[in-house]
């Protein structure tokens, strides 16, 4: 669709206009999103591209110059590719007109540029387009045909006193933003106006449409594209719990599916996710609602389905082919509501009208958490109680603060920094620099440092990121008051999030935890729950951090931006902080903490040297037995052949009578087809050997090992380990430490496990302990 855009205005466009948010960071995978799109239309098209900038109030007194160089290479590098065309769109001063007027002069001094020419598709790309739709209208028009006939054979499963059925009980599943709850409100015919609030529980309502009495179950939406691995338990909770609103259990799930966006595997993968977790069964019950219907236009829902691709054919198969599609915007329209009611009833029909029974263990094991829960958040805040009242005496009233926040890539940092200074100066996606900004808050001079976010796996951060993540303490030479660790509410933070989050850390020394404290964000998801529940309640990673914070913690709710009673509660808690400090600041040598940086990407690299070897040593013994195996095969095969020899010979004096009775020419047929299908086994095991072998040889000769200088003499290395003050010393050894283990070689132990073989005599075995280089297992190391 994308292609034949282009191809809708014949003979074609002279231009495209390229729209870039200003208030967005333009990221390196915002650049290969913009790229790979780009390419479906050829190199070509970038001589008719212009950049439309959006947002444009964002700049303030900035100039679009400013922001360009600012933003990094990731931008630069799409202004180049449109030859430095771009313009700026300030929206909300729709009353202004010479915007669009100098835009519109852009554009014809580019089609001058152009000799007034007109991008064109090629009629080869054209036809393979149509060709294209066309497959794809065929294979829609079969799923309608073969849901038309699943509906008719269910139909006849209906009794006359089921229509309508008298009562329906069903559970709407989905995920943020899929229009979960305007299709509850579409359903029961409800107009009233929705407040924007997000879902936090399941909710049960009840109504009527037509004579059918309705139960609608409402639950919380999990991040769209994230796997079940990823939400937090509460709303994992209250998805199990929305089974129990409708006893004895729901007729339907409705599986709700925003027809205005892609469908990828990774989509697929957190809806099958979370959907089992109800129990087993439940797709059997099950149908996809498609919602923001308005977005097919003239397409019909078939042709979405088809078209998307396998993830969304796999999901609406797992639904036994039960679909329906909903307009939000159309509530005046009754037929959609009653065909959906119809089409439940069929499936509940087919279903011999069973409701799908929750397992009451699931309930008795939510409630005896819950009870858990509570009583450990009661003890978390009043211990926090008294710490604080114990302090606050001696809190005094800052005119300063400094502040600056870490945490993973779409935390809310940036938000919150909007939030702190009540004005919008931080960009709210993937920022890739530190920023500085300043406010007169509540009184008190603020200045808020935002960082970039760091990876969720920590073996994607760079040794440049690393710096550019720390280097925000570096613009204020002073200190800081406060480190914030922003943490969402609503993800989980499991163990790689505490890995990611501890290697960042461990670049300061062991007081920054004194300085520091977790910021929780996206405050309304704890809805009417204490933020010490959700504690309590998730994974025992958020109680380590929490605790390694000394219980200093707070929430804060950013779509609350006029709410500055968390803003100011914030503030006191900081100065609080300061006070148990005795007024320090937190203020690190930011050259210890570049050769920490230096030194951690050296233990990456000596673990990485360590797996290669292991896996280069593990290839080389596979060939081997690879090799021997196919030896024995060929042995194999020549004693079959010999011995058919010797008993083809005795069986001619042993068995005359058979051979005379069978005959001699069909014993003969037997034992050679006997024999060759036996050689012909062999022959294919021995080519699918000869296959590996080649495929194994290949990964072996191009496995290179990493050449780094050896060791000097025969004195044992300095410890890894070493004191601050000599870690400009260590640097150098940590290249020796890479030769030398470059060079080890590996060997296998009593459980037949690859191994390296450190010499009894190196002297090396207490100076590379395991915690120090990162091996993934204690095994890496033999004793």
């Amino acid at each position: 669709m994308f292609k034949l855009n282009a191809s809708m205005c014949l003979p074609g466009p002279q231009v495209f206009l390229l729209v870039i948010p200003i208030d967005s960071a333009f990221s390196v995978e915002q650049k290969k999103t913009v790229e790979e799109h780009m390419k479906l239309l050829g190199e070509r098209v970038w001589r008719y591209t212009m950049l439309l900038f959006t947002c444009g109030d964002f700049l303030g007194e900035k100039t679009i110059e400013r922001h360009i160089e600012s933003e990094g290479d990731a931008l630069k590098w799409l202004i180049e590719k449109c030859r430095n065309r771009y313009h700026v769109f300030n929206n909300k001063d729709k009353s202004n007109l010479s915007q669009v007027t100098l835009l519109l002069e852009k554009i014809d001094e580019m089609v001058w540029h152009n000799n007034d020419s007109c991008y064109e598709v090629d009629e080869q790309t054209f036809t393979i387009i149509k060709e294209k739709q066309q497959e794809v209208a065929e294979r829609a028009e079969k799923r309608r045909r073969r849901a038309e006939e699943q509906r008719q054979q269910m139909k006849m499963l209906i009794p006359e006193e089921m229509k309508p059925i008298p009562k329906l009980q069903m559970v709407l599943l989905g995920s943020r933003n899929a229009g979960k709850t305007s299709m509850g409100s579409t359903i029961l015919g409800n107009k009233k106006q929705e407040d924007g609030k997000r879902t936090t529980h399941s909710v049960a309502q009840q109504g009527f449409v037509g004579k059918t009495e309705i139960t609608l179950v409402d639950t919380p939406g999990w991040w769209k594209g994230f796997p079940v691995f990823d939400t937090p338990k509460v709303i994992k909770e209250e998805l199990r719990r929305s089974m129990f609103l409708c006893p004895p259990g729901p007729h339907v799930f409705l599986v709700v599916i925003d027809a205005d966006a892609s469908f990828t595997a990774k989509h697929l993968h957190a809806v099958t996710t979370h959907v089992e977790l109800l129990g087993e069964g439940v797709w059997r019950h099950s149908m996809v609602v498609f919602t923001k219907g308005d977005w097919l236009r003239t397409h019909t829902i078939e042709e979405y389905i088809e078209g998307e691709g396998e993830a969304l054919q796999s999901l609406v198969e797992r639904c036994g082919n039960r679909y329906h599609v909903i307009d939000n915007k159309n509530t005046d329209n009754c037929t959609q509501v009653t065909e959906l009611l119809e089409k439940i009833t069929e499936t509940v029909a087919r279903n011999g009208w069973d409701h799908f029974i929750p397992d009451e263990q699931i309930f008795m094991m939510i409630e005896e958490r819950r009870r858990k829960v509570e009583e450990g958040a009661r003890l978390r805040e009043s211990q926090v109680k008294a710490k604080r009242n114990t302090v606050r005496d001696s809190r005094n009233r800052l005119q300063e603060l400094r502040i600056v926040m870490f945490g993973q890539k779409k935390s809310g940092k940036s938000a919150t920094g909007n939030n702190l200074l009540h004005k919008k100066v931080f960009p709210t996606c993937d920022t890739e620099h530190c920023q500085v900004e300043e406010g007169e808050v509540a009184g008190r001079r603020i200045t808020v440092i935002d960082t970039p976010g760091w990876q969720r796996e920590s073996s994607h951060c760079t040794t440049e990121m690393e710096k550019e993540i720390v280097g925000g303490l570096s613009v204020s030479p002073l200190g800081v008051h406060a480190v914030l660790l922003v943490i969402p509410l609503d993800l989980m933070f499991r163990e790689v999030q505490q890995v990611a989050l501890e290697e960042h850390m461990n670049l300061f020394d062991a007081s920054v935890w004194k300085h520091t404290m977790v910021l929780f964000t996206y405050g309304d998801k704890l809805a009417d729950k204490s933020v010490e529940e959700h504690i309590e309640r998730e994974h025992g990673a958020l109680c380590w951090l929490v605790d390694k914070c000394e219980n200093k913690y707070h929430v804060m709710n950013n779509t609350k931006k006029t709410d500055m009673s968390q803003v100011t509660e914030l503030f006191e808690k900081i100065e609080e902080m300061v006070a148990g400090n005795s007024g320090r600041l937190f203020c690190p040598d930011m050259n210890d903490i570049h050769l920490r940086i230096e030194e951690k990407f050296k233990r990456k690299q000596i673990k990485h040297v360590l797996k290669h070897r292991v896996e280069k040593e593990y290839r080389r013994r596979e060939l081997e037995l690879m090799m021997g195996f196919k030896e024995k095969l060929l042995e194999l095969q020549a004693e079959i052949r010999g011995s058919a020899i010797s008993t083809k010979s005795k069986s001619l004096i042993g068995d005359m009578s058979k051979i005379k009775t069978r005959g001699i020419g069909q014993w003969k047929k037997e034992g050679k087809e006997k024999e060759e299908s036996i050689n012909a086994k062999i022959n294919q095991e021995i080519e699918k050997l000869d296959k590996d072998i080649l495929r194994s040889t290949i990964l072996l000769q191009s496995s290179k090992d990493c050449l780094t200088p050896s060791l000097e003499g025969d004195s044992p290395a300095p410890s890894i380990a070493a004191s601050l003050s000599d870690r400009k010393k260590s640097t150098s050894t940590f290249d020796k430490v890479l030769g030398w283990i470059s060079t080890l070689p590996t060997g296998a132990n009593a459980d037949n496990e690859l191994t390296l073989n450190f010499s009894q005599t190196s002297g090396y075995r207490s100076v590379l302990p395991r915690d120090g280089l990162d091996f993934d297992t204690e095994a890496d190391i033999p004793e």
